[in-house]
């Protein structure tokens, strides 16, 4: 199982990747604030250090109910980390966005990935900007949008109607000139989504890599954690964020895009020496 980027290809078929999150936004729904200006690259650092492979970036706030940035904001708060990450690591850098104005300015300073929740549906500029460059993408699935997804999320079947807009999405990308081999699912947990649909799909994940293409799983400090538990304490998630990571890299997942990055590797370097019988 291949994933290719602009950085060249990676063979996913015994190892995955952690993905660090990296929140440049005033007002993330966990940690708003923390990690702009200078705090950001200390904060990338920290979690390169801790063994994240890809650093996902983001500058527009996807929890319910944000409001929307404008695009020359989202790139005024993104594109200095991004080059100056660039200039010190060559991992890999995503920038989380659906906009492709934000998305070309974050390819040209260095990035390699564009994450983009709506799947590439928002802005039709994006299919061909991701075409044109060669950049790894990250197909999301969202019902809605960040503003209205969780007033009241419907599906007949959530299973089947997330594998068929990932089929319909590797199709249309592929005609639009897109390597599948770049394009990465991701069934966006707490995106539209209830509690019951999102273990649901968890529990599907086998059958979520349409295609062959690997899927990246964002499950951590989701409230969706909490909701199940039984406790809306942040701090709560981050153990059975771990517990999922293990158990989804054995159910299939490839890429985990947490927040907690040394927890994490850790489950997913033990899960994978089990699974494969040597260290790796």
């Amino acid at each position: 199982m291949w994933w290719k980027t602009t950085l060249g290809r990676t063979d996913l078929s015994r190892n995955g990747r952690i993905m660090g999150i990296l929140n440049v936004t005033p007002d993330s729904f966990s940690d708003g604030g923390k990690h702009e200006g200078c705090a950001a690259l200390e904060h990338a650092r920290r979690m390169i250090a801790e063994g994240a492979q890809i650093i996902d970036i983001g500058g527009e706030s996807t929890r319910p109910g944000a409001p929307e940035v404008t695009a020359k904001e989202e790139i005024a708060r993104t594109r200095p980390v991004i080059e100056a990450l660039r200039k010190e690591w060559q991992g890999s850098i995503s920038i989380d966005t659906s906009k492709a104005a934000v998305a070309a300015a974050a390819l040209e300073a260095g990035a390699d990935i564009v994450n983009d929740v709506s799947g590439l549906t928002a802005d039709p500029e994006m299919s061909p900007l991701c075409a044109r460059t060669g950049c790894g993408v990250v197909v999301m699935h969202m019902q809605g949008d960040p503003r209205t997804m969780q007033l009241a999320p419907s599906y007949g079947d959530v299973v089947a109607e997330v594998i068929t807009f990932f089929e319909e999405r590797i199709s249309t990308l592929a005609s639009a000139g897109i390597d599948p081999e770049c394009i990465c699912l991701d069934p966006g947990i707490g995106f539209g989504k209830t509690v019951e649909h999102n273990l649901a799909l968890l529990r599907a994940l086998p059958l979520l890599s349409v295609g062959g293409r690997p899927v990246l799983l964002g499950v951590s400090r989701k409230s969706f954690i909490g909701k199940t538990l039984g406790s809306m304490d942040l701090a709560d998630r981050a153990w059975p964020t771990v517990a999922i990571t293990a158990w989804a890299r054995d159910a299939g997942a490839r890429i985990h895009r947490v927040h907690e990055v040394k927890p994490n590797v850790e489950a997913l370097r033990m899960t994978e020496a089990i699974m494969h019988g040597v260290c790796s």
